[in-house]
């Protein structure tokens, strides 16, 4: 209606902001694909996840698809509108789209609530996966789970990449999909296959009433997981031993028993925590190199449930501890970040990393920190520890890696055979976004260009800035 779709149509009563658009819109062939964010842990039935491609033309609704469980009707092609079903998986990040194969490639975020998933009931079938649409109908082709029954928020915060990957002498068309888990999986593009083994590997169960819970979880083997796989209260960090052992008590006091332990009401810990391994961005890729690069965070997190009565007590510190209320849930759920008396992380550096792997071998070639304390910690501390960082790489034809995503408002050049950073600039803010590379003509020089807006849950400096450096 005058050149507006109105997206909260289908969806019933919404909380406010509640529902928000994240990610642009995807393109293929004639058909806008658009999905969107519903807020974390609010309600076990938030607003649903649909994703919905319209004409690019006239804006008339062409098809919807619906993530329910797969015995019940999920795609609907046409122009009927809702009611959509309440919580189901949402798809807030970044689409791909290989308009050769008409395939859109959806991450897929948690059901609702997102840290207890006793009340689902089947709803999370499709969540934190990569499901593959058609994309001139919406028809379901195949999906991939990487994440079973999730209560951790690991949903898939990572654009799918599609590349090609050499197996067994061949060049296969690819999904790469980079996780906060710091997983990577290679899948098979047409049909979803996994190109090398995945294992189905045992994890914690839950000790908490009415949870459901999956006895194993999916780790890739080519690559190998990319993340530490642990810490333990031996390995806390600190700047000096009185901060040190205060992490050391805090880890002890935790239940931890490695990646996917649950939520517990005596408090776990997340590691890699929520905003961890690889985030929104994704990674780069260069093709005639055949290197990924991939940057994660490495932070950890405690999750407490907290029992319905006494949520309301509960007192919140954004950002660093949230509290998330899942109304309709017998728990709420409180998460901080796992910090010393300080506030230094308790897990030992590097706290954010740059990691280039060969796809074709599946081995790591390099390994550096990314990011510095600057703009956070005083001087002299500016040690190369790595920081968190949100936002993606690039790579270039001259093996050049370009980043800016870290909490210290620079944007970095890497060398992409061994991860040797070779320049960087000052940024006027934070720097959590996707550089891109252009020319004008083939005689011009190549540029490279960052919006430097800053991010608030992440606290960098806040701007509205587009910044570009050229080539002389």
């Amino acid at each position: 209606e005058g050149g507006i779709v109105d997206l909260r149509t289908g969806l019933g009563s919404l909380f406010p902001g509640e529902y928000r658009v994240t990610s642009p819109p995807t393109l293929i062939g004639n058909r806008v694909v658009v999905g969107a964010m519903v807020a974390d842990g609010q309600r076990i039935d938030a607003a649903g996840g649909v994703v919905r491609g319209f004409d690019a033309r006239s804006g008339e609704l062409r098809w919807s698809w619906d993530p329910v469980p797969p015995d019940e009707d999920q795609t609907n092609t046409g122009a009927a509108i809702g009611p959509y079903r309440a919580g189901t998986p949402n798809a807030w990040s970044i689409f791909s789209a290989d308009p050769e194969r008409d395939l859109v490639f959806v991450p897929t975020g948690n059901a609702s609530p997102d840290f207890y998933g006793g009340l689902r009931r089947g709803l999370d079938y499709y969540s934190s996966s990569v499901v593959a649409l058609r994309g001139e109908t919406g028809e379901l082709v195949w999906h991939f789970q990487t994440v079973h029954r999730d209560v951790w928020d690991y949903d898939v915060a990572s654009q799918p990449s599609l590349i090609d990957v050499r197996h067994g002498g061949v060049v296969r068309p690819a999904v790469a999909q980079a996780t906060k888990m710091g997983h990577v999986f290679l899948l098979d593009r047409v049909s979803g296959v996994p190109l090398f083994p995945i294992e189905e590997r045992p994890v914690p169960g839950s000790d908490v009433d009415g949870e459901e819970r999956s006895k194993t979880q999916p780790f890739p083997t080519h690559p190998p997981p990319l993340h530490p796989p642990s810490f333990s209260a031996e390995d806390a960090f600190g700047l000096t031993p009185w901060d040190r052992a205060a992490c050391r008590e805090r880890i002890a006091s935790l239940r931890y028993q490695g990646i996917f332990t649950p939520p517990s009401l005596r408090g776990s810990i997340q590691y890699p925590g929520v905003s961890g391994g690889a985030n929104w961005g994704g990674m780069a890729f260069d093709p005639e190199r055949r290197i990924a690069v991939v940057n994660q965070s490495r932070v950890a997190n405690v999750m407490t449930l907290v029992p319905r009565e006494s949520a309301a007590s509960v007192k919140p510190d954004p950002p660093l501890r949230s509290l998330f209320p899942q109304r309709g849930a017998p728990y709420a759920l409180q998460q901080e970040v796992l910090l010393s008396p300080l506030g230094i992380p308790c897990n030992p550096p590097p706290w954010g990393t740059l990691t280039g792997v060969d796809l074709d071998s599946g081995r790591v070639l390099w390994e550096v920190p990314l990011g510095t304390p600057r703009d956070r910690a005083p001087f002299p501390f500016w040690f190369d520890w790595g920081v968190p960082n949100l936002g993606g790489a690039i790579a270039t034809g001259s093996g050049l890696v370009f980043i800016g995503a870290t909490l210290d408002n620079y944007l970095r050049a890497f060398d992409i055979d061994n991860g040797r950073e070779v320049w960087k600039a000052r940024l006027p803010a934070g720097g959590q976004a996707t550089p891109m590379t252009y020319r004008v003509g083939e005689s011009s020089r190549q540029f490279v260009v960052i919006a430097a807006g800053g991010h608030g849950g992440m606290g960098t400096t806040p701007g509205d800035s587009l910044v570009a450096f050229a080539l002389p």
